[in-house]
């Protein structure tokens, strides 16, 4: 049984004979015949009495008009949800972050993809390392995600687009060192107490490395929830080694930031699976990615 053969049999239904039907669908009477004789055998039961030119509903043809009508308004859904979603009407786009890059530029992609594709709901996956991320977007679990790292993004499932860069620099409280600074040298955090993610992140291998270049300083708190480092900076635990992604939120909360020399960055990458992305992703991919030249 397929779709054609029930829309047939509908037609003749609604048109009242094969004659009509067959002018309608734009078919020749015998195929229509034959279609309708096939619907018969894979249901075991003739749908009609064949009386001259009339066609009369038997009353297995009688409990077909509604399953039969379903059928066709469900394919009919299917279809207009299909071409909504490849249009980019509607549908959604999974995404993965680590949790700086959430902050910015996540929020400005996101920005300018929903004013193009209001219709498409961005759902945003937390992640806490760049290995996280790739894995979430080898396995398929998103397709798209967003990472910081010092080096080439690896894994020969995905493909890597570089956005841009993305420096570190030092938040502290308001009422904390460095007063009238804009930059500091990395080697004037030695002694200072430190608010610090988990290993696997760039801002925790950026502190880890100012250890090995011999700048000690003490670990005033270590955390996942990055939501928690504004509180904990402005509440006067510490001061906190982040990406310049941080910047503006950071000010509007009343903190100073400053940049620290020399200058190391971070490359901020987004990596989406090889092979054929879904009309959502590919439009988030071209809304990220300038064009060569522009």
């Amino acid at each position: 049984m397929d779709i054609r053969q029930l829309e047939y049999f509908l037609a003749i239904v609604d048109r009242g004979g094969f004659h009509r039907a067959a002018s309608a669908l734009y078919v020749s009477q015998p195929s229509l015949s034959q279609a309708v004789r096939a619907l018969e055998r894979d249901l075991g039961s003739e749908l009609f009495h064949r009386i001259g030119r009339r066609a009369v509903l038997t009353e297995a043809g009688r409990a077909l008009i509604e399953p039969a009508r379903e059928a066709v308004r469900g394919l009919a859904t299917a279809r207009a949800s299909v071409a909504a979603v490849r249009e980019l009407r509607e549908g959604r786009l999974d995404v993965a972050s680590m949790p700086s890059q959430a902050v910015e530029p996540l929020t400005t992609l996101v920005s300018a993809f929903s004013r193009r594709h209001p219709g498409v709901s961005v759902a945003i996956r937390a992640a806490f390392t760049s290995g996280d991320v790739i894995d979430l977007v080898r396995t398929g679990a998103v397709e798209l995600g967003l990472v910081a790292c010092a080096g080439p993004v690896s894994g020969k499932e995905v493909v890597a687009h570089v956005l841009g860069r993305q420096r570190f620099v030092v938040v502290v409280p308001p009422d904390g060192p460095f007063t009238d600074r804009t930059a500091i040298e990395c080697r004037e955090l030695a002694g200072r107490r430190l608010i610090v993610g988990q290993r696997g992140t760039g801002m925790r291998a950026y502190v880890d490395g100012l250890r090995e270049r011999g700048i000690e300083f003490a670990v005033a708190a270590e955390t996942e929830h990055r939501v928690s480092l504004m509180p904990l900076v402005l509440a006067g635990v510490g001061l906190a080694v982040v990406t310049d992604s941080w910047r503006e939120v950071a000010r509007r909360m009343g903190a100073r930031v400053l940049d620290i020399e020399p200058e190391t960055t971070l490359d901020i990458v987004l990596v989406g699976r090889r092979g054929q992305l879904s009309p959502a992703a590919a439009a988030f991919v071209a809304t990220a990615v300038p064009a060569p030249g522009s």
